[in-house]
């Protein structure tokens, strides 16, 4: 017995930070911007229900508020912090506390997006923030920490201008501002522990892992003691000993001094090629054929590594990663094919995007409109999403998490968890299907021509629905069903005129 005891505790932290610590789904959603009382009662009402596994929330540190003549409270005030004080336009530290309680009630996990890196860019003397807190962002003094120029890297930066001039060169990335914002120094114990202090705050209160921003920016020496310090997350709703998950974003498209390699010996790491690939391949720029061996075979991080995803906040913006072959909303008929792929394919831990709209006004390849902040009332409010009969959002909330073909897929890839894929077909261009052990299977019609064929689908006889179509209610299809034969085959249609060129059945849609 007792050799098994330890077997169990070197499989427990060989998973550590790269375990999501959900038992809910294998699937987690970014509701980027939402307030925190709106993301308690999705958490109740839909995601817990529905089998998402959490919740990637925008950064719950208190931040700078921004107006100028042009730009009112852009998303990316948030990523400016003043302090690690929680309050934000989501909410304060009550409503905060309150939503990592209700979400951990229904199984739904709450993982911190955190701002490390760096403070604020340069502001006006008396410039607010989102708490109250003061700050001097010139002479880098933070008193809501408190941090102070001892605490930033400016010493240890050989640039002219003190930015990052060359993603060549490893310290400058590392030592220099990103984009002006002042550089915190993680090779002090000082602001270690400050770090620290932060994060384990957020951990006592349930939160269940860490998005890390900007991770390439910091050593990651100094990010490993950051987080062997954590404490283990709360025994209120995890086992003992469990430590928070780390996903950490490094953009790595090749080609830089700064590889995502150097950050997986930590947890898992955003795999921005993942979403660039997938948006090429269903653009028409690449074949779906090639798909076949997604992931390690296309040079990606190892899927144990691996934090995936179609679009992400910045990159539907087009900053960050992938340029204009990124799928969003707007592409909506391809963007829900590719969701289709990520959330059939084995490859990763995947994350569902969930926007807001903005107006864009795309000036010289750029959206000048890429800064506009939430929804809002007249006094800059962040509003609340409404709910249709259908279950989409209003009130400017997009909500691709609420799109059947989105939602119906991530019960897929929970019921096909545990499997890989097999009975791969392609038609040596834009169509491919393939099942999921015997699961799950999936038809992508990307081609000009209908799909109308017989598939083994590794499925046991009987009718199923279609989940992208419709969904199993009350013991009937409200979309297509599939017949399936004593054989395992079944006859599959994926027309160009139908709504979307996906089909998927699972166990769980038969009837």
């Amino acid at each position: 017995v007792a050799v098994l005891v330890v077997v169990g505790l070197l499989v427990g932290s060989a998973q550590a930070q790269w375990d999501p610590n959900s038992g809910n789904g294998q699937a987690i959603v970014h509701l980027f911007e939402w307030k925190w009382a709106d993301i308690a009662a999705e958490c109740e009402n839909f995601l817990g229900p529905r089998g998402f596994a959490g919740v990637q929330i925008s950064p719950p540190s208190e931040n700078v508020v921004y107006y100028s003549s042009d730009k009112n409270r852009p998303w990316w005030e948030r990523y400016q912090p003043v302090s690690y004080n929680l309050v934000t336009r989501s909410g304060d530290e009550s409503a905060f506390q309150d939503m990592v309680r209700r979400c951990n009630n229904v199984g739904v996990r709450i993982y911190a997006d955190i701002v490390i890196n760096h403070m604020t860019g340069w502001h006006a003397s008396g410039t607010g923030a989102t708490g109250g807190s003061s700050f001097d962002a010139g002479s880098e003094s933070y008193p809501g920490v408190p941090y102070s120029a001892f605490d930033f890297n400016d010493g240890n930066c050989y640039t002219g201008s003190g930015d990052i001039e060359n993603y060549g060169d490893a310290n400058q990335v590392r030592n220099c501002k990103l984009s002006g914002l002042n550089d915190l120094n993680q090779g002090t114990d000082y602001v270690r522990g400050k770090i620290r202090d932060y994060l384990n705050k957020l951990i006592g209160y349930g939160v269940a892992g860490f998005r890390v921003d900007a991770s390439k920016h910091m050593w990651p020496g100094d990010m490993q003691i950051i987080f062997n310090s954590l404490n283990d997350l709360p025994t209120d709703y995890f086992a003992a000993g469990t430590r928070p998950f780390i996903f950490m974003e490094v953009i790595d498209l090749g080609g830089e001094a700064i590889s995502s390699l150097e950050y997986v010996g930590m947890g898992r790491v955003t795999e921005f090629r993942y979403g660039k690939y997938l948006g090429e391949a269903f653009r028409g720029n690449n074949q779906l054929k090639w798909l076949v061996n997604f992931g390690e075979g296309w040079g990606m991080l190892d899927r144990g590594n691996a934090l995936v995803f179609i679009d992400n906040h910045d990159n539907q913006r087009g900053h960050g990663a992938g340029g204009d072959m990124i799928l969003t909303f707007r592409d909506s008929r391809l963007y829900k094919m590719a969701n289709a792929y990520m959330l059939a394919w084995p490859y990763g831990y995947t994350r569902v995007m969930s926007s807001y709209y903005w107006d864009t006004y795309w000036s010289n390849g750029q959206d000048l409109n890429d800064w506009v902040g939430p929804p809002h009332d007249a006094s800059w409010n962040t509003v609340s999403p409404t709910f249709n009969a259908d279950g989409s959002c209003g009130n400017g909330w997009i909500c691709e998490h609420r799109w059947r073909q989105i939602y119906n897929m991530v019960e897929f890839r929970n019921v096909a968890h545990g499997t890989d894929f097999n009975d791969w077909w392609d038609n040596g261009n834009n169509q491919i299907a393939f099942c999921r052990g015997d699961r799950g299977f999936i038809a992508i019609n990307n081609d000009g021509y209908d799909l109308q064929q017989t598939f083994q689908t590794c499925l046991s006889a009987g009718t199923y629905c279609d989940v992208i179509s419709g969904s199993k209610e009350g013991g009937a299809c409200t979309g297509k069903s599939v017949t399936v034969g004593s054989d395992g085959t079944a006859y599959i249609e994926v027309k160009t005129t139908d709504e979307d060129g996906v089909l998927a059945i699972h166990a769980n849609s038969k009837l």
